[in-house]
């Protein structure tokens, strides 16, 4: 043998370098931190096609705010003028981009023109009373939806499986406005025999101190949370059972009823967790919706949250307000979506190769 030939096979494995002496879990670390870095990247892009959406699309309502910061007096040219230059609605449309950008990317959303104060302080003072709404119904249909669609999956094709879908996609047909108005006829106001049991709307009834303040807003709160939990909880049911249906069928299953699992461990341990990437989707998706509320759900109620005052800024319009709460509202969506597209490699390794 020539030395030649000796020193082909060391020369061969020096061309192959570091790569090839990376072990599995570095180059799978490499893959993950690409898949993040694309993912973030994608959310990046979206927040921004948000932020010049948000600028252009309102400036299609019509209505003027200048006449409503007005309140309908007779106010001389002048004076309407100086309330443009006031808020810069007499500056080109690309500058107020630009300006409404720069200061966007400081956190500064404008000044509100009806209340006069800054749109954040606004969106701050109205995000508490939306996640106590949308927070506990999110929590109460996630479960729901999640419980009965396993077991409906589980048991496919009988009556209790044909009941659950059937209500479930009767209910998440019904638009969430008119429950609510039904729900306020027959349990607020009072139809037939049936009294008043709940308020017409509004958070609280005034007056309350201490636990006595709790038990006032919990009463509020039940309509609404049960019109969210009826339109929303079979979205989550439809699609946990679907995602089941194609893994009962898998050889694993098989395999661990083999081994003498019962039937509810088998469901447990090996078939919902494996079933539950599509759902964790679902999830995330509405978990960002909770910061944005419902609008028409909020606006029925009368509740005091983002929902109800993104439709009090959208009648005016006022500007500055309606672009702050759309920002929000889809940012929250797209970061809980990027949050999900992060955690799916951690419970599936083949996502992100």
């Amino acid at each position: 043998m020539t030395a030649d030939a000796a020193s082909a096979p060391a020369d061969t494995a020096g061309a192959a370098g570091p790569e090839a002496s990376r072990g599995p879990r570095a180059r799978s670390a490499t893959a993950y931190l690409r898949y993040v870095a694309g993912k973030l990247a994608g959310a990046a892009v979206s927040l921004f096609a948000v932020l010049v959406t948000s600028f252009f699309l309102f400036r299609l309502i019509p209505g003027d705010p200048v006449k409503f910061m007005t309140g309908g007096r007779q106010v001389s040219a002048e004076q309407l003028a100086n309330y443009r230059a006031q808020f810069g609605l007499d500056l080109p449309l690309w500058q107020q981009f630009t300006d409404y950008c720069g200061k966007a990317l400081t956190g500064d959303l404008g000044t509100s023109y009806q209340f006069n104060a800054p749109v954040s302080d606004k969106i701050t003072e109205a995000l508490p009373n939306t996640l106590l709404l949308t927070g506990t119904a999110f929590l109460i249909y996630t479960l729901l939806g999640i419980a009965l669609g396993t077991r409906s999956a589980w048991r496919h094709g009988r009556l209790g499986d044909r009941l659950n879908t059937g209500l479930a996609l009767t209910l998440y047909s019904v638009p969430s406005f008119w429950l609510g108005l039904l729900l306020i006829v027959t349990l607020s106001v009072g139809a037939g025999p049936l009294p008043g049991l709940f308020p017409t709307g509004g958070m609280e009834s005034g007056g309350e101190e201490g636990f006595a303040y709790v038990l006032d807003v919990a009463h509020h709160l039940v309509l609404p949370v049960v019109t969210l939990v009826a339109v929303e909880y079979g979205q989550t049911l439809l699609v946990t059972r679907s995602a089941l249906l194609d893994e009962m069928g898998s050889d694993y299953l098989t395999t661990a009823r083999a081994k003498g699992l019962r039937d509810d461990l088998v469901r447990r341990r090996h078939a919902v967790p494996n079933a539950l990437l599509p759902t964790v989707t679902l999830i995330f998706i509405n978990l960002g919706r909770t910061v944005a509320g419902v609008i028409l759900v909020e606006t029925v109620f009368s509740w005091p949250g983002l929902g109800g005052l993104f439709y009090q800024a959208l009648s005016v319009p006022d500007l500055p307000l309606v672009q702050g709460l759309f920002f929000v509202f889809a940012a929250a969506v797209i970061v809980m979506n990027t949050v999900a597209d992060l955690i799916y490699p951690l419970l599936d390794p083949r996502v992100g190769r």
